[in-house]
Formats: structure tokens, sequence, C-alpha cells
């Protein structure tokens, strides 16, 4: 299946853009009658047909549209300080998107070295994980965010902070997939390669947030966001079922 993204797309007819034109028509040589698909990155999937092979201007036509396609049973936000170098970060976006996750918050912290982004590379390293693992929803990258503000907003879910200090609560550290319900909203910060400031942890902690390990190993920050991010998907595995990527279709009238 060749996949492209088109947050714009609107049937029954939509001409991709150039550079995916190109990509279509030029690279992959399909031509007029041959099937693609497109997504939004909210969920739906256009099954279309070429009707001009133009490879500046290639218009298609929506078949039928399947909605809510590949859809998880879990919403994950994962917070993370970036890192200094920034490819290690690019490949946290592409290894995440693949395994599942619905936000990014880029964190600012005390000890963090990176306070930049490049948000237009950072989305298209995201698009393209998008196209390649066969997504119909696209991560939404935020801007760089203090990490006090990310603590103090409200967030309706299992909130979690991985660190490698000290425990703070009288419960201790617990290993994630051990206290992780499987559903429902979950929000895991990860800190820079300087890990978090004793006082940003206490902040967590009393704004309850759960002090959790990812296993016996020290890892890198980029690795502990893909662990993180890895581990909550498998714990809700067993809810995913067989069928969730083939959920039925609606013909465009």
């Amino acid at each position: 299946m060749q996949l492209f993204y088109a947050p714009d797309i609107v049937p029954p007819e939509y001409t991709l853009s150039e550079e995916e034109s190109k990509h279509c028509i030029r690279v992959l040589r399909m031509a007029c009658g041959e099937e693609l698909h497109i997504t939004d990155g909210r969920g739906n999937l256009y099954r279309c047909e070429i009707v001009d092979d133009n490879p500046k201007r290639c218009r298609v036509r929506v078949r039928d549209t399947n909605s809510e396609f590949g859809k998880l049973p879990y919403r994950l936000t994962m917070a993370v300080a970036p890192t200094k170098n920034n490819d290690r970060f690019e490949w946290f976006l592409e290894k995440a998107t693949e395994i599942g996750v619905a936000e990014i918050i880029p964190l600012a912290t005390e000890h963090s070295e990176r306070r930049t982004l490049k948000p237009e590379r950072e989305n298209k390293v995201i698009t393209a994980a998008v196209k390649q693992s066969l997504k119909a929803y696209h991560p939404r990258l935020h801007e760089i965010t203090p990490l006090r503000q990310v603590i103090k907003q409200p967030f309706d879910g299992q909130k979690f902070i991985a660190h490698c200090d000290a425990p703070r609560s009288a419960l201790g550290k617990a290993f994630l997939p051990h206290i992780l319900h499987k559903g429902g909203d979950v929000l895991v910060l990860i800190g820079p390669e300087g890990d978090f400031s004793p006082e940003e942890i206490d902040l967590a902690v009393r704004g309850g947030f759960r002090e959790i390990t990812l296993g016996s190993q020290r890892l890198r920050t980029e690795t502990a966001a893909v662990m993180a991010t890895a581990l909550v998907a498998a714990a809700n595995e067993s809810e995913i079922g067989t069928d969730d990527r083939q959920p039925s279709s609606k013909p465009v009238q």
C-alpha cells in the first residue's frame, strides 16, 4: 500500500502537492487508473484512484474512506527533553511515531542542553514515519514547553516521571508495566542527559506524577523515551486485537 499524507484533503477529488505528485508519478511510476491511499492524519484513510497523472499536479478521486484506521486503545503523550545531538531526538520522533504516540512535548528543563528546535524539519521526520508505518494518525509535536508548565497543566490520566535519582514518595519507584492501567490517557516525562534536577522531581511528585523505572539498565534520553513508548504499547497490545487495522470502509457518494 502506497500511503500519502494530505491534512487538507476534501473528497471527492484532491490534487497532491507538487512534491507528492513527483514522488507518485516520477519515483513510484504510478499512472492513471492505479490506486493509492491518503491519510489526513486524523484517523481517516482514503482509498483513491489516480485520474490525472500529471507529475506536478497529480489528481485523485476518493473511492472510499476508512475512519479511525488503526486507532489505538490508549492515548500517549511523551514529554521529552530534546538531546544535544538533534539526530538522536529525531530518531526518537521516528521510532515513537512507528510504535504509537499521540502527542510529543519537547521539554525545557534546568539541565536541558537544547532549547530550540526546527519544527518544520521535525514534523517532516514524523510525517515520513507516519507514511512508512502506514499510520492514519499524525502525532502532534508541541513547541518547547517548560517542565513546570507541563507538570501544572491539567491532565486526566496516568502521569509518570522516569528519573535516575532516589525515589521521593513512600511508594518508591515501580517498573512502568507493573503499574500501568490499560487504555486511557498516559503522560510520561523523560529528562535530559543530566536528568531532572532534585527540585523538578519533587515538583512532579507533588503534582501527582508516579515515579517509575524503565528497567535495570541506564539509558540515554532518546533510548529511555523509545523504551517508555514501547512499554506502554506492549502493555496495551492485548487490547488492540488483530482486526483494528481493517475497519469498515464507507464509499464516497
